[in-house]
């Protein structure tokens, strides 16, 4: 084989590895990015003139020892390409979920639109693995941007975020999906979320209290196992004291009611949320709603089955 040919062998992009796909269905994918790179390789190759490869841009090794020095000046969120960011501060919310804080230059903001998720890549014994997350910051919030994550005693990307601690850089590439969201276009959302899946309401529900002309009524279900794992009470809280905004729990592995606090006990309820509580949820709303739904994909797929129970359509729901 000549020189020539090992020099090109050198440059052909790698095929991702299933680990590295988040599964979330962004646009593009990690593959759809690797199959322009190798398109844009063969091209060059064909041709024999290496400086099509110029405009690639460089993807950054996390597995290098470098890491920590490689933050770019450029921390604008790209669809195709990793950007470096670093950790502001580490808040740990229960027993396995932590609230992640990252800093963005100067008065600068992450642009997203309501409800979309960000993927993270991060490097667990020399396996890349990539996941995907909504921010919970408002979305106009400037020179900050905020995660929530669940980390799992197993799981390999959790093994990498737990080790994260202030001034360390890691890298995320997005924004991908969300729900077009727009003021009164809803006569009422209905929101129901399952431990982590409340992220992408946040940003929502934020929205539509800081627009004095958006008269959306909102009906917030978030789904805990008990009392203590419920994310974010005092945001939950202040959003609850809006005119429009209301907030139910119901909780998984609670019994009684007696034990929480007076002001919750008339918005909870315990067991799990089942096709009987849904037909009392939906039938309590002041119109009728848009369902907005995120949890793990049973979850989803038991909300969906419920609301078509009680007469609310597929094309009156959103699944993030």
């Amino acid at each position: 084989m000549s020189d020539s040919e090992e020099d090109w062998l050198a440059l052909r992009p790698q095929e991702p590895s299933p680990s590295q796909c988040c599964g979330s269905g962004c646009k593009p994918c990690i593959y759809d990015v690797y199959e322009k790179e190798l398109a844009q390789w063969e091209r060059a190759k064909a041709m024999q003139d290496k400086s099509l490869l110029l405009g690639k841009k460089e993807q950054v090794d996390l597995s290098s020892s470098h890491e920590k020095m490689i933050a770019s000046n450029n921390s604008e969120l790209n669809p195709d390409t990793f950007t470096a960011f670093s950790v502001n501060s580490v808040e740990q919310l229960t027993e396995d979920t932590y609230q992640y804080k990252f800093e963005l230059p100067g008065n600068s903001s992450l642009q997203l639109s309501l409800g979309q998720h960000i993927v993270l890549r991060g490097v667990v014994n020399g396996l890349e693995v990539q996941r995907a997350y909504t921010p919970i910051s408002p979305r106009n919030a400037e020179g900050y941007f905020e995660v929530l994550i669940k980390c799992y005693e197993a799981g390999l990307m959790s093994q990498y975020i737990k080790t994260w601690k202030r001034g360390d850089v890691v890298f995320w590439r997005g924004p991908f999906g969300g729900f077009p969201y727009q003021p009164n276009k809803h006569g009422e959302l209905l929101m129901l979320a399952s431990g982590t899946g409340l992220a992408p309401m946040i940003p929502i529900l934020q929205s539509i209290t800081d627009d004095e002309e958006d008269e959306t009524f909102v009906t917030l279900v978030g789904c805990f196992p008990t009392f203590d794992k419920i994310y974010l009470k005092p945001l939950l809280q202040d959003l609850a004291r809006y005119w429009n905004i209301r907030i139910f729990y119901v909780l998984s592995q609670e019994t009684s009611l007696e034990k929480l606090p007076w002001s919750y006990q008339e918005n909870t309820y315990t067991g799990r949320l089942s096709e009987d509580l849904m037909k009392t949820i939906v039938n309590s709303c002041r119109r009728k709603p848009f369902v907005l739904i995120c949890g793990s994909s049973a979850f989803n797929e038991d909300m969906s089955r419920y609301l078509k129970v009680v007469g609310i359509e597929e094309d009156s729901c959103f699944v993030f």
